[in-house]
């Protein structure tokens, strides 16, 4: 192949209207919403549509994704963004907070502090991704989350600040 011919790839991909699964949402613990999506009585997010998340397991506090290794995934030296994976920590993080909530209690994360400590290839396997609750007050909470491969090695790992606040 000359540097003029490329291999090129193509992708589609669908989601549901986001606005929808928010209402559809009202009146639920965060831990029941999380649990309608794994379930697909809610549809999931579209982000978590885009970068081919799944989710694994929910129970109050920790919160289990996998992600499949993607050509899509790629930054321009051959291994996976890291920016998908900050997306993935901080979605499982963020997502161990959501799980404590009660009905009409909201969050958003403050902050991610992520450290990367192997690259990810398709030769990496599936990912799994864990998020936990460390600590949650009634206004902060404190979360964190690790990624895994296939062979079970830490990939990277963040730590996560989540403002709550009445929906």
């Amino acid at each position: 192949m000359t540097e003029t011919q490329r291999a090129v790839r193509t992708r589609t991909y669908t989601w549901e209207d986001p606005t929808i699964s928010v209402a559809a949402a009202a009146g639920r613990t965060g831990l029941e919403i999380l649990q309608a999506i794994g379930t697909g009585e809610l549809p999931q997010p579209p982000v978590m549509r885009t970068l081919g998340m799944t989710p694994v397991e929910v129970e109050p506090g920790r919160i289990v994704f996998g992600l499949e290794p993607q050509e899509f995934h790629y930054n321009p030296i051959g291994t996976m963004h890291g920016g998908v994976l900050a997306t993935l920590l901080d979605s499982a993080a963020a997502c161990a907070v959501q799980s404590t909530l009660p009905v009409g209690v909201a969050y958003t994360s403050l902050d991610l502090t992520t450290k990367f400590l192997r690259p990810v290839t398709l030769n990496s396997g599936p990912l799994r991704c864990e998020g936990t609750v460390l600590s949650r007050g009634q206004r902060t909470a404190l979360a964190q989350a690790q990624v895994f491969d296939d062979a079970g090695r830490l990939i990277a790992h963040a730590t996560s600040s989540c403002m709550i606040f009445p929906a």
